[in-house]
């Protein structure tokens, strides 16, 4: 197992090399400077805003949710911040570049939309399911236990 870590180590680093090679002899300057401050925000960012507000949420949850419920609405919640973490430069880029660009011309606002409302739906479904579930083996095991006796 040792043998495979340090192949897949020496792998990564090389590839990360490569790609540290390739941004300095391929991208203009002023690019690699934009590109460095977009990261930088980024990374502000996830420690200032995001990653407070996930421990936050997590604890009024915690609190206020019950375990079996609260599976099924951290799954809802982490899959639409994703869908909306991809979605959002593309609602606010939206017009900004000529019709043959189309990717940008779709209407990304109402889309998200429909995508959080699916799967706060398919979160719904699946709670109810797992309620059923439990209720229909809790039933089982009474009814097992009744007979026993």
């Amino acid at each position: 197992m040792k043998a495979w870590r340090i192949i897949l180590a020496v792998s990564g680093i090389a590839l990360a090399a490569f790609g540290v090679f390739r941004l300095v002899t391929e991208i203009a300057p002023h690019a690699l400077l934009a590109l460095v401050i977009w990261l930088l925000a980024a990374l502000v960012l996830h420690d200032a805003v995001l990653a407070p507000s996930v421990v936050g949420v997590g604890w009024l949850l915690r609190r206020r949710i019950s375990d079996r419920a609260r599976r099924f609405l951290q799954l809802g919640l982490i899959l639409s911040s994703l869908v909306t973490v991809v979605a959002l430069p593309m609602i606010f880029l939206r017009g900004s570049q000529p019709a043959v660009k189309a990717l940008l011309l779709r209407n990304y606002g109402a889309n998200l939309l429909v995508l959080i409302g699916t799967i706060a739906l398919a979160s719904l479904i699946l709670y109810a399911v797992q309620v059923a579930r439990d209720r229909a083996r809790s039933s089982t095991g009474s009814a097992a236990r009744g007979a026993g006796e």
